[in-house]
C-alpha cells in the first residue's frame, strides 16, 4: 500500500536490516530506494554491520539486483556497500554467486559508466584471500574473452589519445590481488602483457600505480623467469628504477652503466612520491637478486647508483621522502 511506503524506517542491527531490504525492489519508488541503499551502505560502514550481512546471501543478491537500478544514487550506494562487505571475510562466500555480474560491469560497461570503477573494487576485495581469489580465477577464465587479456588491454591500460575510455583504477589492486596465484603470475608474464610496464609512471593514479607494481612484484616471485625478465625481451629492471630516480648527476662512468631510459633525466625528475609504492620497488629488486643470475644482470646495469641516491633523498629530513 502506498502509505506503507511513506518512509524507510530507521536505526541499525537486524530489525532494520528486515526492514530495509524490502524497500529495495524495483516496485519501490525511487526516493524510497535510495534511502534503503543508503541505510544498507550505512550498515556495511562499521565491522559490526559487516559481520552481521557478511553470511546473508538475500543482501548480496538484493544489492548485486541494485547496482543495475536505473537510479545512479541507488545503483552507486549499493556498489558501494557490495566494496564494503567484500573486504569482510565472512561474507566473501555469500558474494561468491555475484562474480559474473561484477566481472561483467568491472570490463564490459561503456568506457563512461562511473560506477564500473567501484565493480572492481568489489571484485580487488574479494580476491584477497586465496579462497575466494581461485573463485575469482575460474570465474575469469570462464568467460568468453578469455579472462585476464580483457582485463589488462580493454580496462586496464587501452590506448592512450584514441578516444579509448580513461584506466578504471581499482584494477590495479585487483591484478595485485590476482597475481598472488602462480597460475595467473603465469598468465600475467605472457609477452601479450607487457603494456602493464608503463603504468609504473602512471602519474593519474596512484592506486593504479600502486597496484601494477605490486603486481610486478609477485611476478618476481617466480625465480626461473628472473633472466627473461631482465632481458631485452622484457627489459623490467628500468620500469623498477625510473620510479625511484630522481634529477640527480651522475659521473660519466656511472652513467654509461645505467640503462638508457635512466641516463641525463631532467632537472624536473620527480621520485615516487607514495612510500608504500617505493618499498614495493625496493621489494621487487630485492627478489631479482635471489638468483645468481639475476643478481649480476640487477648489478651490471648500474642499480647501485640509483639505489645510492634515493638513500641520501630518504635519509635528508628536507626532502619530500625524508625520514
Amino acid at each position: 500500500m502506498a502509505a506503507a511506503e511513506s518512509s524507510v524506517p530507521g536505526g541499525g542491527g537486524g530489525a532494520c536490516l528486515e526492514e530495509l531490504l524490502p524497500f529495495l525492489g524495483a516496485e519501490r519508488r525511487p526516493e524510497l530506494r535510495r534511502e534503503a541503499a543508503r541505510g544498507l551502505l550505512g550498515l556495511t560502514g562499521g565491522a559490526e554491520g559487516r559481520r552481521l550481512l557478511g553470511g546473508r546471501a538475500d543482501v548480496a543478491a538484493a544489492l548485486l539486483a541494485s547496482a543495475g537500478d536505473p537510479c545512479a544514487e541507488v545503483a552507486g550506494d549499493a556498489l558501494r556497500a557490495l566494496v564494503n562487505l567484500a573486504a569482510e571475510p565472512a561474507a566473501r562466500p555469500a558474494l561468491a554467486p555475484a562474480l559474473p555480474a561484477l566481472l561483467r560491469r568491472a570490463l564490459d560497461s561503456p568506457g563512461g559508466d562511473p560506477l564500473a570503477d567501484l565493480a572492481c573494487a568489489a571484485l580487488a576485495n574479494l580476491a584477497r584471500d586465496p579462497a575466494s581469489c581461485r573463485l575469482l580465477w575460474r570465474a575469469l577464465r570462464r568467460r568468453d574473452d578469455g579472462g585476464l587479456a580483457p582485463l589488462v588491454d580493454k580496462a586496464l591500460c587501452p590506448p592512450r589519445g584514441s578516444g579509448a575510455p580513461a584506466p578504471r583504477h581499482s584494477l590495479g589492486p585487483l591484478l595485485a590481488n590476482l597475481s598472488q596465484l602462480p597460475e595467473a603470475r603465469h598468465a600475467l608474464l605472457d609477452p601479450a602483457r607487457q603494456r602493464l610496464l608503463p603504468c609504473t609512471q602512471d602519474t593519474g593514479s596512484s592506486l593504479l600505480r600502486g597496484g601494477v607494481v605490486g603486481t610486478l612484484r609477485n611476478c618476481c616471485f617466480d625465480y626461473g623467469r628472473h633472466e627473461w625478465l631482465l632481458s631485452d625481451q622484457v627489459d623490467l629492471l628500468p620500469f623498477l628504477l625510473l620510479p625511484l630516480a630522481g634529477p640527480e648527476e651522475f659521473p660519466e662512468d656511472e652513467m654509461e652503466k645505467l640503462p638508457v631510459d635512466l641516463q641525463y633525466l631532467p632537472p624536473e625528475k620527480q621520485r615516487e612520491p607514495d612510500p608504500d609504492i617505493r618499498k614495493m620497488l625496493l621489494e621487487a629488486l630485492l627478489l631479482l637478486t635471489a638468483t645468481k643470475p639475476g643478481r649480476l644482470l640487477v648489478r651490471e646495469r648500474g642499480t647501485y647508483f640509483i639505489l645510492r641516491e634515493l638513500h641520501k633523498w630518504e635519509a635528508d629530513p628536507g626532502s619530500p621522502g625524508g625520514l
